[in-house]
């Protein structure tokens, strides 16, 4: 739906010229950048503007807002239909959204100050009526003639809240193409980014770059998928195609509320979620310095099929994503001894930091699955500034205000015992039997503490081992009243799913004393 009756004027004497107007001014922007422009994003397979708005929305759900604006300039009105921004509101699963879908064929879907009051209205409507804001990005940055000269620096910083994020509902960001200037920009604001692979988000286009710096620069590595999901970040999954990117958007929706005002939604519990608890037995190792992956015991302990990771290529030591227990939203956050042995690197901070700031800005209790043998030390983490960020996690964990529950399921030691929910960092802290408490390695602690070393001593090394091993067991916690209850392991999703009644109940709203936190830093 385009808010518009066209089809009513062939049945009516009056008003005639008008509605024909009406409908000839219709057709013009809906034909967006041409005929043969869209003919060859058919032929690429890739949608454009309007078609990635009937994928993502629910049918006949949008109501357009803008469809008749204009480039500011005479010289370009002509070929600037809806200004190359499509924007308006729509539904997803039955609740209302905004959306700005960017028109590539349109001048490059090019900022300019009219699309720009598009935006700015879209958004401040967002805000004000509690509904997710959604950017499909694919744009060529600052429409140069707008932004030359003394009138164009007077464009810029009209709206003061343009940058600003507060996180009064979720923002969503899809990369679909060549993103520079404000796809670049409300990306990297976003709650949640996802990027068709052959897509490019960066500051400015590789040649705009190549001209700057005077060399060639490839794309992809200027901006592509590997680098945002792997090493900057800034990207939470790549998809294939189009379709993917925008059925992504719908699943990461389905676990958030509306706005920050309101409790996630509580959904059905597929039939069989209880039954994987008992796996769990089968995925952890015996020995205790065997390695497994982490989120198959995540998928033991979540409703079935309801994990949806985030940022698996970054920061792999701490897997991080979104989940369901007993139909509730869940933030999870679970060391994960494939990558690293499980010890937490500077990039997992960001990752666990950032992604703390998402659930508690929006009501999501947090669920820490914890095996960890400490932080990476090292020369490279400390010239990243590993001690910032390690107080910037404990900083935000200090301020989360949803309910966190800990579960201890084998190593937890030294600082990060604390960042991963120890203490009172957490509501409730249950333990595994499994659990190992130390400040370091046992076999190290020996060392350390008594300054025995195995192969001089093997007796004593091991009278010291075992003496370490029992003040560092799940009883010995227990004791202090430490840790709250010490499960079978097989007990986990039943042990959460009634703690989540205790604390979430039907619903709770946070305090949000993170929702100025950076969005990236």
């Amino acid at each position: 739906m385009y808010g518009t009756s066209t089809h009513y004027w062939s049945r009516s004497v009056k008003f005639k010229a008008q509605l024909e107007e009406l409908e000839q001014q219709t057709a013009a922007a809906l034909a967006m950048g041409g005929e043969a422009k869209l003919a060859a994003r058919r032929e690429k397979g890739v949608l454009n503007a309007r078609e990635r708005l009937d994928v993502l929305l629910d049918s006949d759900s949008f109501f357009e807002s803008g469809m008749f604006a204009k480039g500011i300039r005479p010289q370009v009105r002509h070929k600037t239909p809806a200004d190359g921004k499509i924007a308006g509101y729509g539904r997803i699963e039955g609740r209302e959204v905004s959306v700005v879908s960017n028109d590539f064929t349109t001048i490059g879907a090019s900022s300019s100050a009219i699309n720009g009051k598009k935006i700015r209205h879209i958004r401040e409507v967002a805000t004000e009526r509690g509904m997710p804001m959604i950017f499909l990005g694919e744009s060529a940055g600052a429409r140069m003639p707008d932004r030359m000269g003394a009138p164009g620096r007077a464009m810029l910083g009209q709206d003061p809240a343009e940058y600003q994020r507060r996180r009064q509902t979720p923002w969503v960001s899809a990369l679909l193409g060549d993103c520079y200037g404000s796809s670049t920009w409300y990306s990297c604001m976003s709650d949640f980014v996802v990027m068709r692979k052959g897509a490019t988000m960066a500051v400015a286009s590789s040649r705009v770059t190549s001209i700057a710096i005077n060399q060639e620069v490839d794309p992809e590595e200027l901006g592509g998928w590997r680098l945002h999901t792997g090493t900057t970040g800034m990207v939470d999954i790549a998809v294939d195609s189009d379709e993917e990117a925008l059925k992504a958007i719908r699943t990461f929706l389905s676990y958030l509320p509306s706005s920050a005002k309101e409790a996630p939604p509580r959904v059905e519990v597929p039939e069989g979620s209880d039954a994987a608890a008992e796996r769990i037995l089968e995925v952890l190792p015996e020995e205790r310095n065997s390695v497994y992956d982490v989120r198959e015991v995540i998928r033991s302990i979540v409703d079935r099929d309801s994990f949806f990771e985030l940022k698996a290529r970054f920061g792999k030591s701490v897997s991080t994503g979104l989940a369901r227990i007993d139909g509730r939203s869940v933030g999870v956050i679970a060391n994960n001894t494939k990558f690293k042995g499980g010890a937490i690197d500077v990039d997992a901070m960001r990752k666990t930091t950032s992604f703390m700031v998402m659930c508690d800005s929006f009501n999501i209790p947090i669920v820490f699955l914890v095996d960890q043998p400490g932080f990476l030390i090292g020369v490279d983490g400390e010239k990243r500034g590993a001690p910032g960020r390690i107080i910037n996690w404990m900083n935000a964990i200090s301020l989360v205000s949803v309910p966190r529950i800990s579960v201890i399921m084998r190593k937890s030691y030294g600082q990060a015992y604390l960042n991963m929910g120890g203490g009172r960092n957490s509501d409730e802290v249950l333990t595994w039997p499994t659990a190992d408490l130390g400040f370091v390695d046992p076999h190290l602690g020996v060392h350390m503490l008594y300054g025995v070393k195995k192969e001089d001593d093997p007796e004593r090394f091991e009278e010291c081992l075992k003496e370490l091993q029992q003040d560092s067991s799940a009883w010995a916690l227990a004791e202090l009243y430490e840790t709250h209850a010490v499960i079978d392991p097989r007990e986990t999703r039943s042990s959460l799913k009634r703690l989540l009644d205790v604390h979430a109940g039907d619903g709770i709203v946070g305090r949000h004393d993170l929702s100025v936190w950076p969005t990236s830093y």
